[in-house]
């Protein structure tokens, strides 16, 4: 008898075994599997059971969480959420997240170790710690400004803090609210319908993900190419530029919007935006040059974030000598984001340095305890400072007496760049409106803030659409909010 209870409990023991192994089975190998499974909710309900961290603009939030009693608890809120949209992005849980939404999702959501003390006991309990905040290096009277000035336009506004290359503002327009996307009703998905099919694309963030033909805003790259190769050595001596100017290797005759253009100094031309002195700057210089100075400032980078991805702005480097022309004047390939331009203003207005820009200023746990802060953005040399120094010059000259008047702020230094760039079939699109520019106090060090401003229908006839016009009168609000009273 004896003999088959000791099977019996041999076998009792394999059993419970067996169970021990297939239980080590799913819960620690096949525990990645089982999580991941579209089937299995738990993930997501625990996800919403917590309320989400903040994202802080100025040192205030402008999300938040309701709890809606409903299984999926938690709930995203926004204040102002049209404003920061281009920012925040959303926090959907039907449609997941974007923008610092998605990049900081693990500190919002908790999720991140960083926040835990213990963090190994966290991934053995598989808790969550209370979400974490994310504080954004925004202004917000220059963010307000901006979305202000645009008006509902379809356009973009980056600015940035030269020294830094903190992110000041960033607005595109028109923008919509991401609260309308946060739950999970017919509402939500209503709303997902509509903003993907509204023709004007109000969840497109312009500001980083669209590009632009720059127009004449580029041709401050040009002039750096220029001055840094020593093609011209006095600003105010006669260049050899016909007027109209044909491209090279074409019947093609580059004429411009302003007169006296023939043979102009580089501070006429550039006062004035002369195609012609530019186009034929570019050519002069030669494709590799332009290309390399293009690429200091920041084009043709694919690897830009801010923490989210920035599209590519691009310079075209396999050229001939009659696009390169174009190219020179902001038009052929030649394409840039809104952020892309401020960054070139911000690196003449930090004598020839360019630091990449940043969003996120420090994440924090939820009593205000510092986790991580933005650490140390080295400048890299864009050109020489000699050459900085003379584009100050003519930047500022552009505002005081050529394009951009509109741009002056009384009690500050200036400095700005108009654009108006074609587009379409044969140029038959409205032109889109761009101004450039830099700004620092008069009893300051050094200048505040650059800023980037794109107006794509602007309102005004054809003939009379300018960067000088539209988009400058934008930038100077943005300007003189940084500047304060």
């Amino acid at each position: 008898m004896a003999r088959y209870i000791r099977h019996a409990c041999a076998f009792c023991a394999l059993l419970l075994a067996a169970l021990l192994v297939n239980a080590a089975r799913v819960q620690v190998v096949q525990s990645g599997d089982y999580d991941g499974n579209p089937a299995n909710r738990r993930a997501t309900i625990a996800r919403y059971q917590q309320p989400r961290g903040d994202i802080l603009a100025g040192g205030e939030p402008v999300t938040g969480s309701v709890d809606t009693g409903e299984q999926l608890r938690f709930e995203r809120t926004y204040r102002d959420g049209p404003l920061y949209a281009p920012v925040t992005g959303f926090a959907s849980q039907m449609y997941g997240t974007t923008f610092l939404e998605h990049a900081q999702d693990g500190v919002l959501a908790g999720t991140d170790p960083m926040l835990s003390p213990l963090p190994l006991w966290n991934d053995v309990t598989r808790g969550a710690s209370p979400g974490g905040d994310v504080v954004t290096t925004l202004n917000r009277r220059a963010q307000e400004a901006a979305y202000r000035g645009l008006a509902g336009r379809k356009g973009a506004v980056a600015a940035i803090e030269p020294a830094t290359g903190r992110v000041l503002a960033l607005v595109t327009s028109p923008s919509y609210d991401p609260a309308e996307l946060s739950g999970n009703g017919e509402a939500v998905a209503s709303a997902w319908e509509r903003l993907n099919h509204d023709p004007e694309k109000p969840m497109l963030n312009r500001a980083v993900r669209q590009t632009y033909p720059p127009g004449s805003t580029f041709k401050v790259v040009t002039a750096a190419a220029a001055l840094d190769a020593g093609l011209v050595t006095d600003l105010d001596a006669r260049t050899k530029s016909p007027d109209p100017y044909r491209l090279p290797g074409t019947t093609t005759r580059l004429t411009n919007e302003a007169d006296g253009c023939r043979d102009a100094p580089l501070r006429e031309a550039f006062e004035w935006s002369c195609n012609t002195v530019f186009a034929k700057l570019g050519v002069d210089v030669g494709v590799q040059n332009m290309a390399a100075t293009a690429r200091a400032f920041g084009f043709n980078d694919a690897g830009l974030r801010v923490p989210f991805s920035v599209s590519p702005s691009t310079f075209d480097q396999h050229v001939d000598r009659a696009q390169l022309a174009l190219s020179s004047i902001g038009q052929y390939n030649t394409r840039a984001t809104p952020l892309q331009m401020a960054m070139v203003a911000a690196a003449v207005a930090d004598d020839g340095r360019l630091r990449s820009p940043y969003l996120v200023e420090r994440t924090t746990r939820q009593g205000g305890e510092t986790v991580a802060g933005a650490g140390a953005h080295p400048a890299r040399q864009v050109m020489r400072p000699s050459t900085a120094v003379r584009l100050k010059e003519l930047m500022t000259g552009v505002v005081e007496e050529g394009t951009g008047t509109q741009a002056a702020i009384p009690g500050a230094v200036v400095g700005g760049k108009t654009g108006t760039a074609q587009h379409g079939i044969g140029n038959s699109g409205v032109p889109y409106a761009w101004f450039v520019s830099w700004a620092q106090a008069r009893d300051a060090l050094e200048p505040a803030v650059a800023v980037a401003v794109v107006v794509e229908d602007a309102s005004a006839n054809r003939g009379e659409i300018s960067g000088g016009g539209d988009a400058a009168p934008i930038a100077r609000d943005v300007m003189r909010a940084v500047l304060g009273p």
